[in-house]
């Protein structure tokens, strides 16, 4: 048998799995990507983990939003359970939720702070005097730095934040009625408890 009638014989079994693979390869390719998007289809946003999830604060010092007198610092965040929220007048899943933070300021269970991401200082105080003002303070982030050190993706959000100034919980998306009764309020209760615990 000569070398040319060995060769040629092994192309004609490598040629079928050579075509077994152009064909099933792309097929499992595109069924992972179809699995992989299909679950993230079914997440739900708000449930996307925060690295800053157990960490204080970040140090920052905000100017009141125009026509308001109370600014956010970190230190404002600090001896009570509190809320912020990350808001801004253009945004409107902001309007969704606003009802929300306007019965809750009325009821007085969480202070409830705001902060004004990247708005017009013109925008951001008709919008707090039109819809009505549900926050303690409001402080106006206007170039969106002190909202990326926070680790926003978009407004809005809210963040749970201890009595020892640390990012408790954050909620992505537009605060329900449903999502502070079941989740955030609940949180609120909770953590103050651990706090009068841990008091001498």
């Amino acid at each position: 048998m000569t070398r040319g009638e060995i060769l040629g014989s092994d192309r004609p079994a490598s040629r079928p799995v050579w075509r077994l693979l152009l064909v099933v390869l792309p097929v499992v390719v595109f069924a992972g990507l179809a699995i992989v998007l299909a679950w993230g289809l079914t997440r739900n946003a708000s449930d996307i983990p925060s690295a800053l999830i157990g960490k204080p604060v970040p140090a920052f010092s905000l100017a009141p939003v125009k026509g308001r007198t109370l600014g956010l610092s970190g230190g404002d965040l600090q001896g009570e359970v509190s809320l912020v929220n990350v808001f801004a007048s253009w945004c409107l899943a902001c309007r969704e939720e606003h009802p929300v933070f306007m019965q809750l300021a009325a009821d007085s269970k969480v202070p409830l702070h705001g902060l004004n991401y990247k708005d017009r200082p013109d925008g951001a105080a008709r919008w707090l005097d039109t819809m009505g003002d549900p926050y303690t303070r409001a402080g106006a982030d206007l170039n969106g730095r002190v909202a990326i050190d926070w680790g926003v993706y978009g407004v809005p959000e809210t963040f749970v934040v201890s009595a020892d100034g640390r990012i408790a919980y954050k909620y992505i998306g537009a605060v329900t009625q449903e999502a502070l009764g079941k989740t955030i309020l609940p949180l609120v209760e909770r953590l103050r408890a651990e706090a009068k615990e841990q008091q001498p």
